[in-house]
């Protein structure tokens, strides 16, 4: 029988058992008070980033594209003609990033970069037709894909997941975050 305070197999432990394990030592060892928000957290990255890797893995990079450049593409497609800054904004990402992936975009037809109405400097992304009957059959191939990964929630249970991220986003009103 293993010693309850000898630290476990690293080989055994899965990702809940790690946090039953992280909750015990940031609490013991380190006297650490809020092991429920850690958790949270932690599972709200897990899932994040899971559904993230599957979408990209099954949905985008089949078609050479990388999550990046369909968040780029999604918020031209459905909030567009806008200015880079707007769908860095949008698709939560730095203007930079947005820039480099749009130069991508255009030299493989899918963007256009017109000029801005404002002055000189400025310009604004849209679609060209080829990017908007790619965003057709990606995003009926991504929304399979969402719908897969939620089936197991009801429609109120979807609807309350949503409720309660956006009051996480929203009501973080205590401290300065980072965009």
């Amino acid at each position: 029988m293993q010693d309850p305070a000898a630290p476990p197999d690293p080989d055994s432990l899965d990702f809940w058992s790690f946090i039953a394990l992280a909750n015990r030592r940031l609490a013991g060892e380190f006297g650490f008070r809020h092991q429920l928000a850690t958790e949270v957290l932690l599972t709200l990255n897990r899932a994040s980033n899971l559904v993230t890797y599957d979408l990209e893995a099954a949905v985008h990079r089949p078609r050479g594209r990388s999550w990046s450049a369909f968040r780029v593409l999604f918020v031209v497609w459905l909030a567009g003609p806008l200015e880079p800054s707007a769908a860095a904004r949008l698709a939560g990402m730095s203007r930079a990033a947005v820039s480099n992936l749009a130069k991508t975009l255009v030299s493989e037809g899918l963007l256009t970069r017109t000029p801005g109405e404002t002055d000189g400097r400025s310009v604004r992304l849209s679609l060209t037709e080829a990017g908007h009957a790619e965003m057709l059959q990606v995003f009926e191939a991504q929304n399979e894909r969402e719908a897969g990964w939620v089936e197991v929630l009801t429609e109120a249970e979807q609807r309350v997941l949503v409720l309660l991220l956006d009051k996480l986003i929203s009501g973080r009103a205590g401290f300065a975050t980072r965009r």
